[in-house]
């Protein structure tokens, strides 16, 4: 039973490192983060429409589930009880698979799900690096 639990544990950290790795690679800033924050609503809609957009390629369709699923999963790496730091895990997570979703699907499909507001989506666009 330890052996196991010490291999979930030594697993965790890996991804928390991997984590760290990522933020500081893609160099988000406070002001981004914060926004998209504020876009979170909106993002999920987006999100949720484009997962069930049967016109985008199936792998695009996947990522967009399994992001849904992982921000529905109430574990996280960084745990959103803690203030600010806990969200800014999924706000990367979202950012990274949205510049996926967008290089394999292209801007048209952002524009045609987005529900928001168009100052949100040109936010939304910065993240995604569209």
């Amino acid at each position: 039973m330890w052996p196991v639990l010490a291999g979930i544990a030594g697993g965790l950290v890996l991804l928390w490192v991997a984590l760290l790795i990522v933020l500081r690679r893609t160099r988000l800033d406070e002001l981004r983060l914060r926004e998209a924050l504020r876009l979170l609503p909106d993002v999920l809609s987006l999100l949720r429409r484009l997962a069930h957009d049967r016109s985008l390629p199936r792998g695009v369709r996947v990522r967009l589930a399994l992001l849904l699923a992982y921000l529905a999963f109430p574990i996280d790496l960084v745990p959103d009880f803690i203030p600010v730091v806990g969200y800014v895990d999924d706000a990367i997570v979202v950012a990274l698979v949205l510049r996926s979703v967008v290089r394999a699907a292209g801007t048209d499909a952002l524009e045609r799900h987005w529900a928001g507001a168009p100052e949100s989506l040109a936010v939304v666009r910065r993240l995604a690096r569209a």
